[in-house]
């Protein structure tokens, strides 16, 4: 009975149970509610292949689609003192920052790297909404700065991902601070002429659009972002009016004069290099590049002597032999011919 039960019934209820399929292997699109298989997704960019639609990208994905082959390296940033107000409301700041820690796997709320793209060397920062909503706090502000202060020192140019909420409310009027001296660390960028390109994601709004996000040599949004100080819904309540449809979002903002570009995110890259390249004062990136011959090693290039000199000998041996065989063939003709003649010689003799 223990057998039947133990080791036959497991064995047929896995043969015909059937298989759960895990509900994160298929994503919904917010905007046209397709089902995207996550592997398509990922090779998409998080961009809906039906409609384009761009949904949220962490930065360490966002990086490896950006740099050349997908490698760069961690910029470090100065942490700053943890939860400086004693912060509390419905939990304590350091729990809320340790169940984003968890949930996201980073550190806080932007990602600095430096790596190439297009064989150019940059500096690049990226801020993760779903780490307490990108907001801006005292670390954000000190990542801000050392990417800065490493692209001054290297020689680079800082491009910029912005995504975020605005400031972060914990941590109070500390977090306000940072609008100012994150305007300083581009100021030190502009002095040392080197270019500082902003591309904003969804959503930028509060605090940080109204510092680093608006000060880029040039200002590329993602297709469908929504850029703003204040809400739609804030706007609305406060002037009790409907707002124009697609106000605040990217294109809008592009038809009236605040964005030079709206790019895809699929494109952002070639974009990038040609932008970067330009303002660098360096000649248009090749595109198309042959593969490096193989590498030979010696005893590979003596194999290949050896058998070129035994292919060498070879065929002079054949020919050799070939005018040996020709040679034969024409004194056993020779012979044959005179064997003749002297048969001949002989029958007349004795005919006589």
């Amino acid at each position: 009975m223990n057998w039947i039960s133990n080791y036959v019934r497991p064995r047929i209820n896995s043969i015909f149970s059937r298989r759960e399929v895990h509900e994160n292997l298929w994503t919904k699109c917010d905007a046209c509610g397709t089902m995207l298989f996550h592997r398509d997704l990922a090779d998409n960019l998080h961009v809906c292949s039906n409609c384009g639609h761009h949904m949220g990208i962490v930065p360490r994905k966002r990086f490896k689609a950006l740099f050349d082959g997908g490698l760069f390296t961690d910029v470090p940033v100065p942490e700053p003192v943890t939860d400086p107000l004693q912060f509390r409301d419905q939990k304590r700041y350091p729990d809320r920052m340790k169940a984003a820690q968890k949930s996201t796997g980073e550190k806080e709320a932007m990602l600095v790297a430096r790596g190439e793209i297009g064989r150019l060397p940059i500096v690049a920062a990226a801020q993760d909404f779903t780490f307490m909503g990108g907001s801006m706090g005292m670390y954000v502000g000190n990542a801000i700065i050392a990417a800065a202060e490493v692209a001054v020192k290297e020689r680079r140019p800082l491009v910029l991902f912005s995504a975020a909420g605005g400031a972060r409310m914990q941590e109070g009027i500390l977090s306000l601070m940072q609008m100012p001296r994150t305007t300083v660390a581009v100021q030190m960028l502009r002095e040392a002429g080197l270019p500082y390109i902003v591309v904003l994601t969804h959503p930028t709004t509060g605090g940080v659009t109204a510092s680093y996000a608006m000060l880029g040599d040039v200002q590329i949004a993602e297709p469908g972002s929504l850029i703003c100080f204040a809400g739609p819904r804030v706007i609305e309540q406060t002037i009790r009016e409907k707002l124009p449809e697609g106000f605040q979002r990217a294109e809008y903002l592009l038809e009236h004069g605040m964005l030079d570009r709206v790019t895809d995110r699929r494109q952002m890259r070639d974009e990038l290099i040609v932008l970067l390249r330009l303002m660098m004062d360096m000649p248009p990136a090749v595109w198309g590049e042959l593969p490096p011959p193989e590498s030979i090693s010696d005893a590979d290039l003596d194999a290949e002597d050896e058998a070129s000199d035994d292919a060498a000998q070879a065929s002079q041996a054949a020919t050799a032999g070939k005018a040996t065989a020709k040679g034969n063939g024409k004194t056993d003709a020779k012979a044959s011919a005179k064997s003749a003649r002297g048969n001949k010689s002989g029958s007349a003799a004795k005919s006589g």
